[in-house]
């Protein structure tokens, strides 16, 4: 996630490791923690607080919403405020949908997602992959991880994600230009009876697509 309303799904979210690490004594670490939630959590919901801040200290930009995920490749990332945009992964395609602008951007997914910050949430499990996994200590309760891009493509040098109780709560997105975009996840559920129509999307009559 970059702008209020990005053009372009930098951030959301699903990758993963092929098993559950050894489990410890006390805090899990935040690697143990990404993968017992990668194994765990076929599908899942949760609400988000998206913060955008420059790197030279500008002011912040906040915007809120739900995001929705059921592995592989099918997501639902729903802006909420300050304004409206719906982007959708059906599992073959990335829309992206602009209301005020009545404007649909389309792309292949495989190319969307690969080593995206959406990967760490609704991928194929493939995250060693497309990324170098390392713990990075502890702070505000949360185990992190930090994820960064084989591939030089991504758009983002680093994804920082905190963990606690097995579930994400924070993802910090770090880009090229030293833009840091952080997502908080709050009311998180998993493995639930999730409507597949969410899944889909056609665009609107009128609508301007653009893309693949």
């Amino acid at each position: 996630m970059t702008a209020l309303r990005p053009r372009s799904f930098p951030a959301l979210v699903a990758v993963a490791l092929a098993a559950l690490l050894a489990p410890i004594a006390a805090v899990a670490s935040g690697l143990t923690q990404l993968a017992a939630f990668l194994e765990g959590a076929k599908n899942g919901r949760a609400a988000f607080v998206q913060t955008v801040g420059a790197k030279a200290g500008g002011s912040a930009r906040t915007a809120t919403g739900t995001f929705t995920f059921a592995r592989p490749g099918k997501f639902r990332w729903a802006y909420e405020k300050p304004f409206e945009q719906l982007i959708v992964g059906d599992g073959e395609r990335l829309w992206i949908f602009d209301r005020d602008l009545n404007q649909v951007i389309v792309r292949r997914l495989d190319r969307a997602l690969g080593s995206s910050p959406a990967a760490i949430l609704a991928g194929d499990n493939a995250l060693e992959k497309n990324f170098v996994l390392a713990d990075d200590g502890d702070g505000d309760g949360l185990e992190f991880v930090v994820a960064r891009p084989r591939g030089g493509e991504s758009g983002f040098d680093s994804v920082r994600i905190g963990l606690a109780g097995n579930l994400p709560r924070r993802m910090e997105l770090k880009d090229s230009f030293g833009n840091v975009t952080t997502l908080r996840f709050a009311d998180f559920e998993r493995n639930l009876a999730l409507d597949a129509a969410q899944f889909r999307f056609a665009p609107p009559p009128g609508a301007d697509v653009v893309g693949e």
